[in-house]
């Protein structure tokens, strides 16, 4: 990532294998630019031989541009000591597709890539948008009096709220490592699967959040119109909103199991699991090897466990104690504290500012499409420079005077309601650095 003075992640490869390497592949402590400076470059291992690269969003819009791994000439595989140290394990499921020697046209690559954007990142952010518009509704139906009003609502205070939506944060928080560890030990078609090299994931990964927050956007579409069921056979609106809305995500749930392969080499049917794939595959036995062999050139590291492999508490303590990371851990756990807040009461907000149930849903949109395009550009901006904390830093700038200006200005003034929703919603649609944080895994050769 850049940011670090000195790249020293294979140096230990020199040290044990020294008289073993040819004096044209010797590793070399690699400069890069301190972390005050944008640009630098992001490393997965230091290459026997100099390499040159752009940025994936370069790559991802020029269609001119050279991926780079057609050949085999850049590589760590090209040197054989090193392919005895990289080479995938027994267990690993593109072992049989991986030929170091292996060469083809950027224009197979990206052929390629264009349609595991449709099988595979097209259907992965349908899968986040149905996961959010059931998670996330409880917005829409805090506009439709939930809590209290009606003999049919629930007759909850705010502070019961505020209660329930704590249990919900701290449920989610304690389940996100067990189901990590789960999605290795069962496989990551279960889960999402990943078939990009690092330079490719960001702006993939803007696209997977973007079907996040669009589902607010729909999600208030579907509940103008769902909500005005309110009343008929005797139920609240929010009470239909979180039946349907529920329905959809169970079945793109099913749909999902039926139809995600665990890896590139394994998307043949089998049986009940993958019964929405066809018989034959996917893919080609070429396209196969062009898959595998260009991710492990891309990272060696991911050939060092298999898609079935669990993680033990040693490896799990071992990721623990990695003090590099710390800093990151911090960053997640507090970086969106300005911001969650009046994300999760927006609807309430709007519903004390005295907008009626149907404008409130309505309202939310804008602060919506803000967040998506500020994501978007964030996100070719950090690629762009090759800068992560820098995006970090932009929007904890951004929440600043938007949170005085609500905290400080008046009860009752002209426009009072619409300028504390203007502000309202810039703070939900502040720059989200999600997309970009993740990939500060890059240094350590994490997809």
């Amino acid at each position: 990532m850049a940011g670090t003075t000195k790249d020293f992640s294979l140096a230990y490869t020199q040290a044990e294998h020294h008289d073993a390497f040819e004096s044209r592949h010797r590793l070399t402590t690699l400069e890069t630019n301190p972390w005050w400076k944008f640009g630098g470059r992001d490393r997965s291992f230091i290459p026997t031989r100099s390499e040159t690269s752009k940025t994936s969003l370069d790559n991802f819009n020029d269609p001119g541009t050279s991926y780079g791994d057609s050949t085999a000439d850049d590589s760590v595989y090209n040197d054989t000591k090193a392919y005895d140290i990289y080479k995938p394990i027994e267990d690993y499921e593109g072992r049989h597709r991986f030929d170091q020697t292996a060469t083809w046209s950027d224009e197979e690559e990206k052929k390629l890539i264009r349609r595991l954007d449709m099988k595979i990142c097209l259907w992965a952010c349908i899968m986040f948008f149905a996961l959010q518009l059931d998670r996330g509704n409880i917005v829409q139906a805090l506009s439709d009096n939930m809590l209290v009003t009606y003999e049919d609502d629930l007759k909850l205070t705010t502070n019961v709220y505020n209660n329930g939506m704590t249990i919900f944060y701290c449920s989610f928080l304690f389940a996100e490592l067990p189901s990590q560890l789960i999605s290795k030990k069962v496989g990551p078609d279960n889960w999402i699967p990943y078939f990009y090299k690092n330079k490719e994931l960001p702006i993939r990964l803007a696209c997977f959040w973007t079907s996040y927050v669009g589902t607010n956007i729909a999600g208030s579409f579907l509940a103008y119109g769902i909500l005005h069921l309110r009343g008929h056979n005797g139920w609240a609106g929010w009470r239909y909103l979180f039946a349907i809305e529920g329905g959809i995500t169970a079945t793109i749930g099913v749909i999902s199991w039926l139809y995600l392969p665990p890896s590139p080499t394994q998307t043949k049917r089998q049986g009940l699991k993958g019964l929405l794939r066809s018989k034959d595959g996917w893919f080609t036995v070429r396209e196969e090897v062009i898959m595998v062999t260009r991710i492990l050139r891309d990272d060696p590291g991911k050939a060092t466990m298999h898609n079935r492999q669990a993680v033990d508490f040693k490896l799990l303590w071992r990721s623990l104690k990695d003090y590099d990371m710390w800093p990151v851990y911090l960053l997640g756990l507090t970086w969106t504290i300005p911001f969650t807040p009046e994300t999760n009461y927006l609807s309430l907000t709007l519903r004390s500012l005295g907008f009626n149930v149907f404008q409130t849903n309505l309202l939310i949109i804008p602060s919506s499409v803000l967040f998506i395009i500020q994501l978007l550009f964030w996100t070719w901006f950090s690629e762009k420079f090759n800068q992560r904390f820098f995006i970090g830093f932009v929007s904890q700038i951004w929440a600043i005077p938007l949170l005085i200006a609500l905290e400080t200005l008046p009860l009752k003034f002209h426009n009072a309601a619409w300028s504390r929703y203007a502000l309202s919603s810039m703070l939900v649609g502040y720059p989200y650095a999600h997309a970009m944080l993740g990939m500060s895994f890059r240094r350590h050769g994490q997809p």
